[in-house]
C-alpha cells in the first residue's frame, strides 16, 4: 500500500468493507460549484484501486447542484443506503441539505428514497449546519445517524424503512435530533464500537490548513455526550492537514481512511484519498503514523 492511493483530488472517505472488498464513497475535492456528484474507490487488496465516477443519480435529488459532500453508507435488508450533504446551505430556507438515496448494490447508481426528491434533513438545529453526515449500525441493527458542522454535532435514530427518524429521549429538536458535541469538535464525525464502548473520531481546525486534526472521545450511549481522550491524526512533516477520516475492519487489521495535503500547497481543495493502520490498544484509538 502506497499513499496517496489514488491519483486525484479526493476528500471524506466513507469505508465500508462488504464481501471482500474495501468500498470508500468520496468527496471529489474541486471548488464547490464544480461539486457534481460523488465518486466510489474500491480495493480487494490495498495495492490496487479501482475508481467509479458519479455514483449518484443526480436527476432523483431536487435542488441538489453543487457542493455535493461527504457521502455515508449503511446496508439494511440487502438494500445500500447514502447520505450525502448538497448546496452548502447557510438557512433553512435555502434549497439543500442531507438528501438519502437507495441502491441494490454498493456501487449504485443511488436513487433519492423519495418519490419528490426532498432531502432527508433541511433543518439547521441549534446551528447545527446539515453536512458531514455517517451512519453507525450498533450491534442490536439500530442505526444512528451523527452529522453537523459550525461546531455542532446531532445524532438521530434512523426508523426501520431508513426514510425518517424515532423520536429521542429529551431534550432532543423536534423530538428526533440531540446535540452531543464533543470537545473542540468542528465537523466530519465517525462512530465505532471497541469492547462495549462507543468512540467518536472526529475533525477540529480547520480544513483548509495545517490545523485540521482528528481527535478521539469515547461514550457508554450512543446517543450521548463523547468525551475526549487523545489525537488520532494530525499534521507532520509529511503531511499537513489529515482529517475527515472513517475506519474499517480488513484481513484481520484496522485501517483509517482519510485526507490530506502536501505540505507547501496552499490550494484547500487539493486534498489526497488515504489509507493507514489504525493503532488500537487497552480499548482506546492511538495516534495514527501517517505513511
Amino acid at each position: 500500500m502506497q499513499n496517496p492511493v489514488v491519483d486525484g483530488w479526493y476528500a471524506d472517505p466513507e469505508s465500508r468493507v462488504y464481501g471482500d472488498t474495501v468500498y470508500m464513497y468520496v468527496t471529489n475535492s474541486l471548488p464547490f460549484e464544480e461539486q457534481k456528484n460523488l465518486d466510489l474507490v474500491t480495493t480487494d487488496d490495498l495495492s490496487s484501486f479501482k475508481i467509479y465516477r458519479n455514483i449518484l443519480d443526480m436527476d432523483t435529488y431536487r435542488g441538489a447542484t453543487f457542493a455535493i459532500w461527504a457521502p455515508t453508507v449503511i446496508d439494511k435488508d440487502g438494500r445500500y443506503y447514502i447520505i450525502f450533504a448538497a448546496n452548502n446551505i447557510r438557512s433553512e430556507s435555502e434549497i439543500g441539505g442531507l438528501y438519502i438515496g437507495v441502491a441494490d448494490t454498493p456501487t449504485g447508481p443511488f436513487r433519492n428514497v423519495f418519490a419528490d426528491g426532498r432531502p432527508l434533513i433541511n433543518a439547521i438545529y441549534n446551528n447545527a449546519q446539515p453536512i458531514d453526515a455517517h451512519l453507525f449500525k450498533d450491534d442490536d441493527g439500530a442505526i444512528y445517524l451523527y452529522y453537523g458542522g459550525w461546531r455542532h454535532m446531532m445524532v438521530c435514530k434512523m426508523n426501520e424503512t431508513l426514510d425518517g427518524f424515532e423520536r429521542m429521549p429529551e431534550p432532543a429538536f423536534d423530538g428526533i435530533a440531540r446535540e452531543i458535541t464533543p470537545d473542540a469538535y468542528v465537523e466530519a464525525p465517525y462512530v465505532m464500537k471497541i469492547d462495549g464502548k462507543y468512540h467518536l473520531m472526529y475533525s477540529s481546525g480547520s480544513w483548509t490548513n495545517g490545523t485540521y486534526c482528528v481527535k478521539g472521545a469515547i461514550s457508554d450511549s450512543p446517543i450521548s455526550k463523547f468525551n475526549y481522550y487523545g489525537d488520532v491524526l494530525k499534521a507532520s512533516d509529511l503531511a499537513d492537514g489529515p482529517g475527515h477520516n472513517s475506519a474499517f475492519y480488513f484481513k484481520d487489521k484496522w485501517y483509517v481512511a482519510y485526507h490530506r495535503r502536501t505540505v507547501g500547497d496552499l490550494n484547500p481543495h487539493h486534498r489526497k484519498l488515504c489509507i493507514d493502520l489504525l493503532p488500537i490498544h487497552n480499548g482506546r484509538l492511538q495516534s495514527v503514523e501517517m505513511t
